[in-house]
């Protein structure tokens, strides 16, 4: 039973468990935005909702505080400067979950932890492109062409690989 659990625990022990969670927490302090399992994104926000109301209270004491939970001077200048600004009128819920399905090796339902006013950058695609030239575009879709042209032929290798090894070791 869970009676009164307040945290996961991730099947790890204290230590690493807690460098996972600073891992994640500046991994989406420093871009945004960050992909992972839901039980990991809905146990991380809870520690992002907290240093982003600690870096709201400006000063000293919090930015030695944030120093303590995440000893890293680029993030903690993020939070005390850049989120501070932008999630200044906010009153809370400074984060979302987007769930994106299941992964496909072990099926864990997946999602997106980011900030609520995150924008994604523009990809290498006629529709997100906008002002290109045709030779652009035209350079775009070779690229594109390259890129899949490569993973199929990665994947045939992969495949042969595989079989040779079922001949060499069969269970």
């Amino acid at each position: 039973m869970r009676h009164r659990t307040k945290r996961h625990n991730f099947h790890r022990r204290p230590g690493p468990r807690v460098a996972l969670i600073r891992g994640m927490v500046q991994s989406l302090v420093e871009h945004g935005r960050i992909k992972t399992t839901v039980a990991r994104c809905k146990e991380v926000r809870r520690h992002v909702e907290r240093a982003v109301t600690v870096a709201k209270r400006g000063g000293l004491h919090a930015r030695r505080l944030l120093l303590s939970r995440f000893p890293n001077d680029t993030v903690v200048g993020i939070l005390m400067d850049d989120l501070q600004k932008r999630m200044g009128e906010r009153p809370g819920g400074y984060t979302r979950i987007v769930k994106i399905g299941a992964r496909g090796g072990d099926q864990a339902d997946m999602a997106f932890l980011e900030f609520v006013d995150y924008v994604p950058k523009a990809a290498d695609s006629d529709e997100t492109v906008k002002g290109t030239t045709k030779e652009q575009k035209l350079a775009a879709r070779a690229r594109a062409a390259v890129k899949a042209k490569v993973k199929k032929n990665v994947r045939r290798i992969q495949g042969k690989s595989r079989a040779e090894a079922r001949i060499l070791n069969p269970m």
